[in-house]
C-alpha cells in the first residue's frame, strides 16, 4: 500500500507534464490546466497520507531500479520516506497545487499557456525526485532537473531579452555551486565508499582525519562539508552566489511563487539539513554557515529597501529568509531551520501570488512608485498581502514570528562569538525586514494614487479562481506555526525520529528559559520599532528626502552593493575578451586560414587557375601539346649528352 502511494505520488506530476507537453495542444487550455492541477493535487494528497502514516523511527526505502553498479559505486532509483522527505513531498505538492490553480487565470491570455503548465509540472516532478532521493546521485539528478526546468520557466517569454538574460544568468551562476557539489559528492564517495545517505553518515571519517595534498593539509570532514555547503549556497542564493535570484523575477509571477517559496531555493537548505551529522562534526563550517547566513540576511534586507519593483522586493525577502534558515543550521538547530522553511513557504507564496494579483490588476505594471491607494480598489488582495506581511516581519502569533524567534533564540543560546555575531546581525535584519515590508505595503496600497487614468479604467480585483489559493495560504500563514510548534520543536524527537537529532534544540530552549527569558520580548520590540519607523519614514514622505540627502548610499543599495558590476569586471569581461581572442586569432586567423577551411580555399583557388587552361580552343591545345613534346625532347637530349 505504502509503495503504491509513494510511486503514484512521485510520478503523477510527470504524467501531467507528458499530457500537457505532448497532446495538450489538441485540448482547450482549461482542460489541460485541470488535468495538470489535478495530478499535482492528487500527488499532494497521497504524500500527505504517507506523512500521516509514517513511522519516524523506521525510514521506508522503495528501490525502483538499479541505476549504477560500477566497482564499489552503487546507486539505485529509490524513494526514501522519512520525516524530512515526507514534509518536503507534502509541502512541494501543496504549494505547487495552489500555483497550478492560480496560473490558469493569470496566464489565460498568453499564447504559450499550455507550454507554461507543462514546465510547471516538470519542475514539480524534478523537485520531488530531489527530496525523496536515497542517495546523493539521485539527489543530483533532481538538483540539475530543477535547474533545467527553472531555466525554461524564467525564460518562458523567450522573445523578451531580459527574460533570456535572467534565465541564462540563473543557469550559469547555479553551475558554479553545482560544480562544488559534484566535487563534494566525489570526496564523500572516496572517503566513505558510498553515496547512500545512511552509509555515508555511518562511515564518516574520524574527527582529526587529515587529507594530505602535498602543499597543504586539510581536515577530511571540513573538506566534505565545505564543498557540500558551497553547492547549497548556489541553489539557495547565499551571498556571493545570490546574483541570479532578482533576475529570476523576469519569469511569470507563478514561477516566482513556486521557485522562491518551498522548492528550488530551499533545496540547498534541505541538503544541508539532510547531512546534519556531517556538518555537526565540522565546527569550522558551522561557523562559516552562521556568518554567510547572517551576511545574506543583512545584505538582502538593505537592498530590498531601495527596490521599486514589487516582485524584486519579495525576491530579496526570500534571500533574507534563506539566510535565517542557514543561521539556524549554523546554530545546530536544523529542526528549527526546517520549521522556518515550512512556515516561510506559506507566507512567501502568499506574498508572491498577492503581488501577481496586484500586477494583474495594474495592467502588468510592477513599479510600486506608480501604484498607491489600492486598498480600496483591491480590498481582498490588500487583506491577503497584509497577512503575508505580518507573518514575514514576525508579528506575534503569526507563523513567521514563531519560527523566526526560535532561530534568533538558538543563535543566542549557542553562546560562541560567531553565534553572538549571528544573533545581533539577524536582529538588525529583522529590523530591515519590517522596514522594507511596510514600505511595500505603503507604496502599493496606502497614500495617494500615482497610477495613470488609463490604468485606473482597467483596475479590478482579481477573480476568485486566483484568490482562493491565497486565502488558504493566508490561513496557514496565521495559524500553522502555532499549531505545529510543539510538533516540530517540543515533541520533535518523536516527530523527526532518526532523520534529525534535537538535543541541541532542547538544550538551547532550556538555556533561553533559564538565562534569557525576556529575549522574545526584545525581538518583538525590534519588530515594533521597525514598523513604526517604516510608517514614519514612508507614510510621511521622508523617503524622497532621505534619498536625495544620502544619494551615494541609495545608489549603493539600488545597485545591489554593485555585485553585478564587480562580477562583470572580474569574470564577464575577461571571458568575453578571451572568447573574442579565440574567435579572431584562433578560429578565424589560425583554423580557418590553415585548417580544413584554409585547405578548401587553397584548392578552390588552384582550381580556378587551372580551369583557365580549359578554354575549348583547338589551336591552344595543339600549341600546348607541341610545347610539351618540345620540352620532353629537350630533356631527353640533355640527359643523353650528359650521360
Amino acid at each position: 500500500m505504502i509503495q503504491t502511494l509513494a510511486i503514484l505520488g512521485l510520478f503523477l506530476p510527470l504524467i501531467g507534464f507528458l499530457f500537457a507537453g505532448t497532446i495538450g495542444r489538441y485540448f482547450q487550455a482549461r482542460t489541460v490546466y485541470i488535468v495538470a492541477a489535478s495530478a499535482i493535487g492528487l500527488s499532494f494528497v497521497l504524500n500527505l497520507i504517507l506523512l500521516l502514516q509514517l513511522n519516524p523511527l523506521q525510514p521506508f526505502v522503495i528501490e525502483l531500479a538499479e541505476w549504477i553498479h560500477f566497482g564499489s559505486l552503487k546507486a539505485s532509483w529509490s524513494i526514501r520516506l522519512d520525516t524530512l522527505s515526507c514534509i518536503m513531498l507534502t509541502l512541494v505538492g501543496f504549494i505547487s497545487t495552489g500555483v497550478h490553480a492560480y496560473s490558469y487565470e493569470y496566464m489565460k491570455h498568453d499564447e504559450g499557456n499550455v507550454r507554461f503548465i507543462s514546465y510547471l509540472s516538470l519542475f514539480t516532478f524534478f523537485m520531488l525526485i530531489l527530496v525523496c532521493a536515497n542517495d546523493l546521485l539521485q539527489l543530483f539528478v533532481g538538483w540539475e532537473g530543477v535547474g533545467v526546468a527553472s531555466y525554461l520557466l524564467i525564460g518562458f517569454w523567450y522573445t523578451k531579452e531580459s527574460a533570456n538574460d535572467g534565465a541564462t544568468k540563473a543557469f550559469v551562476v547555479n553551475r558554479v555551486g553545482d560544480f562544488a557539489l559534484i566535487v563534494g559528492i566525489a570526496v564523500i564517495f572516496v572517503l566513505t565508499g558510498s553515496v547512500q545517505y545512511d552509509a555515508v553518515l555511518a562511515h564518516l571519517p574520524a574527527q582529526g582525519t587529515i587529507l594530505d595534498f602535498g602543499v597543504f593539509q586539510c581536515d577530511a570532514l571540513t573538506v566534505m562539508a565545505l564543498f557540500v555547503f558551497l553547492g547549497a549556497m548556489g541553489k539557495s542564493a547565499q551571498l556571493g552566489l545570490h546574483v541570479w535570484l532578482p533576475d529570476a523575477m523576469e519569469g511569470p509571477t507563478p514561477v516566482s511563487a513556486l521557485l522562491h517559496s518551498a522548492t528550488m531555493v530551499t533545496a540547498g537548505v534541505f541538503l544541508v539539513i539532510r547531512l546534519t551529522p556531517l556538518f555537526e562534526q565540522a565546527p569550522a563550517i558551522l561557523d562559516m554557515i552562521l556568518i554567510v547566513g547572517t551576511l545574506t540576511a543583512l545584505f538582502a534586507g538593505t537592498v530590498a529597501l531601495a527596490q521599486d519593483d514589487i516582485k524584486r522586493v519579495v525576491a530579496y525577502s526570500t534571500c533574507s529568509q534563506l539566510g535565517f534558515m542557514f543561521v539556524a543550521i549554523g546554530a545546530s538547530a536544523s529542526a528549527v531551520a526546517m520549521f522556518h522553511l515550512t512556515t516561510h513557504a506559506f507566507f512567501k507564496s502568499l506574498l508572491f501570488l498577492g503581488s501577481g494579483s496586484v500586477i494583474h490588476a495594474m495592467s502588468d505594471n510592477q513599479d510600486m512608485q506608480k501604484m498607491g491607494g489600492l486598498w480600496r480598489e483591491l480590498p481582498q488582495t490588500h487583506l491577503l498581502m497584509l497577512i503575508g506581511t505580518l507573518a514575514l516581519i514576525g508579528t506575534p502569533f503569526f507563523s513567521g514570528a514563531i519560527s523566526k524567534d526560535i532561530i534568533l533564540e538558538m543563535a543566542w543560546a549557542k553562546g560562541s562569538a560567531t553565534a553572538r555575531f549571528a544573533f545581533y546581525g539577524s536582529l538588525v535584519a529583522v529590523l530591515f525586514t519590517a522596514l522594507y515590508s511596510w514600505r511595500l505595503m505603503i507604496l502599493t496600497f496606502y497614500g495617494k494614487k500615482r497610477y495613470s487614468a488609463a490604468v485606473a479604467k482597467k483596475l479590478h480585483e482579481s477573480p476568485l479562481t486566483m484568490l482562493w489559493p491565497l486565502f488558504i495560504l493566508g490561513l496557514f500563514s496565521i495559524f500553522f506555526g502555532g499549531f505545529t510548534r510543539n510538533i516540530f520543536i517540543e515533541n520533535g524527537a518523536a516527530f523527526f525520529g532518526t532523520s534529525l537529532s534535537l538535543d541541541a534544540v532542547h538544550q538551547g530552549i532550556e538555556i533561553i528559559h533559564q538565562h534569557a527569558p525576556g529575549l522574545h520580548y526584545g525581538i518583538v520590540a525590534v519588530v515594533a520599532l521597525g514598523s513604526l519607523l517604516a510608517f514614519y519614514i514612508f507614510r510621511n514622505g521622508f523617503s524622497q528626502a532621505l534619498r536625495e540627502n544620502f544619494e551615494s548610499i541609495y545608489a549603493f543599495l539600488k545597485h545591489k552593493w554593485y555585485f553585478d558590476e564587480l562580477y562583470h569586471i572580474i569574470f564577464v569581461q575577461p571571458c568575453r575578451c578571451m572568447g573574442y581572442l579565440f574567435w579572431k586569432k584562433g578560429d578565424i586567423g589560425l583554423i580557418d586560414r590553415f585548417g580544413p577551411n584554409g585547405i578548401s580555399c587553397m584548392l578552390s583557388h588552384v582550381g580556378e587557375r587551372v580551369r583557365l587552361l580549359q578554354s575549348g580552343r583547338l589551336n591552344q591545345y595543339v600549341s600546348a601539346m607541341l610545347l610539351g613534346l618540345m620540352g620532353l625532347l629537350g630533356l631527353t637530349i640533355y640527359f643523353m649528352v650528359k650521360g
